[in-house]
């Protein structure tokens, strides 16, 4: 890890408070390119003429206008409930900076679409959490056979409790070991 440091220089995760419109990303960007994500993102966000739409916004578009972005039916379904949880309160975006990680993790994957490891990529790129380590993310499971050898789930894991609490530190360099954020 150390070289990694030398390597790459200070670690840079900026957290912000624009919820909705990370997971509504995190939702688009699920199984495409970055590219092909990035377009209908771009594409998402100008049916609503803002960089940052709101949930009551999502929620009042029909299925058919969501599609016609490009989304596939089922992530279009994804979106209007996470609209939903958003409008309806089931998350709460006043207190959700205040709940435990375990906390975060089950409110968003109470939404249809999302899933435990977009709720940790959640808790690391957008509320800047330091200690979590995503052990179901091919990136940390490739760096993590490539620099320590390490093979299954549960040696990754175990490993990864050295560089407690400080994790998603750790995880940041291991994807910047990859190569592919350059």
């Amino acid at each position: 890890m150390r070289e990694l440091i030398r390597r790459y220089g200070p670690c840079v995760i900026t957290p912000h408070t624009r919820y909705f419109s990370s997971l509504c990303s995190a939702i688009i960007s699920q199984q495409l390119s970055v590219k092909v994500a990035a377009r209908i993102e771009e594409r998402f966000n100008a049916l609503f003429r803002a960089k940052n739409p709101t949930p009551q916004q999502v929620l009042n578009q029909p299925l058919s206008e969501l599609r016609s972005v490009g989304l596939s039916e089922r992530k279009a379904q994804y979106m209007q409930s996470l609209a939903e949880h958003f409008v309806d309160g089931r998350i709460n975006t006043r207190r959700l900076q205040r709940l435990s990680d375990a906390e975060v993790i089950e409110a968003l994957t109470e939404v249809h679409g999302i899933g435990k490891w977009t709720a940790e990529m959640f808790l690391i790129f957008t509320l800047g959490r330091p200690d979590v380590f995503s052990v179901g993310d091919y990136g940390l499971r490739t760096a993590s056979a490539k620099l320590y050898n390490l093979a299954t789930p549960a040696e990754i894991e175990a490993h990864a409790t050295r560089w407690s609490p400080y994790r998603s530190v750790a995880s940041w360099y291991l994807w910047r070991s990859l190569e592919n954020y350059e």
